[in-house]
């Protein structure tokens, strides 16, 4: 082949995939389980509008249009990629306004779980690629069509009048997949309103916050039934509806409920179950945290941050105002908290100060049996005056590579060099392990929890615990919904005869009719039924 026939192939080569590019951006779904090779037998009106407009540009101003378009359309890319990444976990597409809280978050699983810091690099660096690339393959297809106008312009109204048809008589290449496609104009579109809905929220979340009925209530008319008890409410991440009644789990998750129950019930400790429908899905625990604990409903970074901005009474700060010391067990922080100082932690306990010694398990920077044994050893045991302690159990977080051994004997846990030898976990890559790693991880964290109320459940003790969200599709399928399940613990019969008005089941597993509350309702219903009294003239 002559040197000029070679150039000549190799430039067919390069203007094919430059094309193909720019049609893969266009017609790319940006769900994971809707791409398919139907998806791509479509005709985008985006790229036949984008290719006329070219056309009737000259010179430069067509270049620059071009480098234009693609560097856009390669954002448009970047933007679906994302949107994948966010339906697999937080069960939403990406927001624009609201959720660059949650990039930050995935670079830190990322690098914490799956290779460091370069793998981290090379996602964000792919992104920065892919967005040149698609300018220089517009550029590319834009030059090569100008060079050819009547062929180029013969081929914007053909497929004008084949998306026309499409849309007006339904036409199909591959039977069930509408011809004319939009979707890459109703996803800019869509992101713009979100734009705009989100500036709205922010004046919306501060109304809806500063409407309290417990604001001003003084701490002599606060938990007055509580009086003298320690509570603990533990967070298990990734907890939900689905654990206790999605068949892939439930028989062995409920297991460990039912004899949990029984073994509570021998050891004269009571238990009632309910679900709260979580403000996230998949991941944001911070979010169902705040969500829980400040009685509003917390469910974007925007509204994070300026709740944690505000005065808002939360429950940890009714109990401080009454009395108790508070404060929080976050094995998964790794750095300072400033947002501590909101919900009025007298002592803020994370991964830098709670003397653990043994191995990480994956993302979780220490067992779940640690995290409780600390509470016990730094707070209740350490402290003669009552205590609020809220902690985040991590060790079923994702990706449930590794699940710790429980220690029988507690005073065996000491400072965790006892788990020395069982961080590395298994390399759970099918579907199917990793389900099978998550309802492992689930028994255990329950498991400790039971083992926890039945070695320290003294009469004092009043445990709350529940999910902070429902896991990602993988785990659960789709439309699983938000609801997780809650558990109020206690020895004293008077705790729990408090909440019976609640309708609540007996035991540690809600049944399939259990009562379902917004998780932003906690916190009022929890003040009211012992013994908080509304400010009467606060308005609501």
């Amino acid at each position: 082949m002559s040197a000029g026939r070679w150039r000549r192939v190799v430039s067919w080569v390069v203007t094919g995939a430059a094309l193909a590019f720019v049609l893969f951006a266009l017609l790319l779904p940006n769900r994971v389980g809707r791409v398919a090779p139907e998806a791509f037998v479509r005709v985008p009106i985006e790229g036949v509008c984008g290719l006329g407009a070219l056309l009737l540009l000259r010179g430069r101003w067509r270049k620059a249009a071009a480098v234009l378009g693609g560097t856009l359309l390669g954002i448009v890319l970047v933007v679906k990629v994302l949107d994948m990444g966010f339906h697999e976990v937080l069960v939403r597409p990406w927001d624009p306004v609201l959720d660059w809280a949650f990039v930050g978050a995935g670079w830190e699983f990322f690098t914490a779980s799956y290779g460091g810091v370069f793998a981290g690099v090379a996602v964000v660096a792919a992104g920065i690629v892919a967005v040149v690339l698609m300018a220089l393959a517009s550029l590319r297809v834009a030059g090569v069509a100008g060079r050819n106008g009547d062929v180029a312009g013969r081929v914007v109204i053909g497929l004008w009048a084949v998306w026309t048809a499409g849309t007006v008589f339904g036409a199909q290449f591959v039977p069930g997949v509408p011809v004319a496609s939009r979707d890459t104009a109703r996803l800019a579109v869509g992101r713009a309103l979100k734009v705009r809905d989100g500036l709205r929220d922010k004046r919306a979340f501060a109304r809806e916050a500063e409407a309290d009925a417990f604001r001003g209530v003084p701490g002599s008319r606060m938990l007055e039934a509580l009086r003298g008890k320690d509570v603990v409410i533990a967070f298990v991440e990734s907890y939900g509806r689905s654990a206790v009644q999605d068949p892939r789990y439930a028989r062995r998750v409920g297991a460990v409920l039912d004899a949990g129950t029984e073994r509570l019930r021998r050891a004269g400790v009571g238990a009632r179950s309910a679900f709260l429908t979580s403000s996230t899905a998949g991941g944001g625990s911070w979010l169902a945290h705040a969500t829980l604990l400040s009685g509003v409903w917390v469910d974007s970074q925007q509204r994070y941050r300026a709740l944690v901005s505000g005065d808002r009474l939360t429950l940890n700060g009714a109990f401080r105002r009454a009395g108790w010391r508070t404060s929080a067990f976050m094995p998964a922080i790794t750095r300072a908290w400033p947002e501590g100082g909101f919900f009025e932690y007298g002592k803020v306990y994370d991964s830098r100060n709670l003397g653990y010694r043994g191995p990480r398990f994956a993302y979780a920077t220490m067992p779940d049996q640690y995290t409780l044994s600390a509470v016990q050893r730094f707070e209740r045991d350490a402290h003669a005056g009552p205590v609020m302690v809220e902690t985040a159990l991590v060790s079923s977080h994702a990706p449930w590579a590794a699940v710790p051994n429980g220690v029988v004997d507690w005073r065996r846990v000491g400072d965790g060099s006892v788990f020395n030898g069982q961080g590395a976990g298994l390399d759970a890559r099918m579907p199917a392990d990793v389900r099978g790693a998550y309802r492992r991880s689930i028994e255990y964290s329950l498991s400790t929890l039971v083992s926890y109320a039945e070695t320290h459940g003294d009469d004092d003790l009043v445990l709350v615990f529940l999910g902070d969200h429902q896991p990602a599709p993988l785990i659960t399928g789709e439309n699983a919904g938000r609801d997780v399940p809650v558990t109020v613990v206690a020895r004293d019969r008077k705790v729990l005869d408090r909440i019976a008005g609640w309708g609540w089941r007996d035991g540690l597993r809600p049944g399939p009719d259990a009562p379902v509350w917004s998780m932003r309702d906690f916190r009022d219903r929890f003040l009211t039924a012992f013994g908080s009294r509304p400010d009467p003239d606060a308005h609501r």
